[in-house]
């Protein structure tokens, strides 16, 4: 898919409810931000885009308790 060349997609997610797809993008600053949005919207249309920023990070791990 599309998303695959970009490297700064680290999750890509089909939702229910409001929000159709979620991104989880990794970039240094909002300048790579909107660079990345730029690139993206270029390459797929979307009719309305919301974005959110991490402030801090608390926790993100991928381990599964077993």
């Amino acid at each position: 898919t599309t998303l695959q060349t970009f490297p700064e997609v680290v999750g890509a997610y089909r939702m229910t409810g409001a929000l159709d797809y979620v991104l989880r993008v990794r970039v240094a600053d909002v300048p790579a931000y909107d660079a990345f949005y730029k690139r993206l919207t270029s390459q797929i249309s979307v009719s309305d885009i919301s974005a959110s920023f991490v402030m801090e990070e608390i926790k993100d791990t991928t381990a599964v308790p077993l």
